[in-house]
């Protein structure tokens, strides 16, 4: 079903002009039917702000008794009027108070539960023009959107990843609390893509100090800082405006390859670049003759060429970087039972 409450700051606003109403229409009731009203003090005549005074009093409930309705019509009037006046008086400001306590409570309690069941998750720092096309790569990867937590200032942006299903953590990741909301300790994997290599540092250096093995990815945009986040703990630094130059100059002399690398960049469509274990029917032959087009292998932690000496000979343990075919996916839903 979808949801018709309006925004809290339209929501409060509208609830203190219901307030003000209720105010002032005690006031003006009061304040015309002031000669059945008695003012103890012996002021005189009931004035205006005699009125807003008594109305003021009488609506939060306070009643001092100073000023009270003598005359039978005042009197009817005051439980006719002014009562209901009052009682709405007390639902709007009791309501909100109440309605304020229950959501943080709520918030609190959702955040409790899913910290308890969330294990081996992706958070996702930044969800500008990078975060949200490394979000869009995972999903087309088939990552569980749930798995997927996004951590950023922007109200707007997380709205719209929110949208998409992910979790969304509002704050600042440079500090050492928001990325324990986020359940840093216990992700596999943190995604740096930030603006300002300054802040994506600052950003790598706490979460590795909340935990020693998550795998950091970070973006940076000069060069001469990659040694910077290398040595905060990234496990891999992309240099996101290096690469967009190469690609521009490879761009003008081969615009087809362009188009093959953003393929393989692509995990939806085409052909896409993926990862996998060496299968036991593998071990011991090479990655060349392999039925699968075979770019790389990986062996502990180290990444070598297909054509390196080093893996003439497939081990156990080792994994393939090969290309894949991908599936669209309409075809991938349109095939699920």
């Amino acid at each position: 079903m979808p949801d018709p409450r309006s925004g809290p700051v339209r929501s409060l606003v509208t609830r203190l002009a219901i307030a003000v109403f209720a105010l002032g229409a005690t006031t003006l009731i009061v304040f015309f039917g002031r000669d059945g009203y008695l003012d103890n003090n012996g002021a005189g005549e009931i004035s205006l702000l005699d009125a807003l005074y008594y109305a003021t009093v009488s609506l939060s409930t306070t009643g001092y008794g100073d000023i009270v309705p003598v005359s039978p019509m005042a009197r009817s009037i005051n439980i006719a009027v002014i009562t209901p006046l009052r009682v709405l008086f007390l639902i709007v400001l009791v309501g909100t108070t109440v309605e304020l306590l229950t959501e943080r409570s709520r918030q609190s309690f959702r955040i409790q539960r899913w910290r308890s069941r969330v294990r081996e998750h992706i958070v996702v720092v930044g969800y500008g023009t990078k975060g949200r096309a490394a979000v869009e790569t995972l999903l087309g990867d088939d990552v569980d959107p749930g798995k997927i937590v996004v951590v950023d200032t922007d109200r707007a942006r997380l709205d719209v990843a929110s949208g998409l299903g992910l979790v969304t953590v509002s704050g600042n990741a440079t500090r050492s609390a928001v990325l324990r909301i986020a359940g840093v300790q216990l992700a596999t994997t943190l995604v740096v893509a930030l603006d300002r290599d300054d802040t994506a540092v600052l950003v790598t250096l706490t979460a590795r100090e909340l935990s020693k093995s998550i795998s950091i990815v970070a973006a940076v945009r000069e060069a001469e800082n990659v040694h910077l986040l290398r040595q905060s703990g990234a496990s891999s630094v992309i240099v996101s405006d290096e690469t967009a130059g190469r690609l521009l100059g490879v761009a003008t002399r081969s615009p087809a390859v362009v188009e093959v690398v953003e393929d393989l960049l692509t995990p939806d469509a085409g052909f896409a670049i993926s990862q996998r274990q060496v299968e036991p029917t593998e071990v011991g032959g090479s990655p060349r003759h392999l039925p699968d087009i075979v770019l790389g292998v990986v062996r502990g932690e180290q990444l070598h060429r297909v054509d390196s000496a080093a893996v003439d000979a497939l081990e156990r343990g080792d994994q393939l970087l090969y290309v894949r075919k991908a599936t669209p996916p309409d075809e991938r839903s349109s095939s699920a039972p």
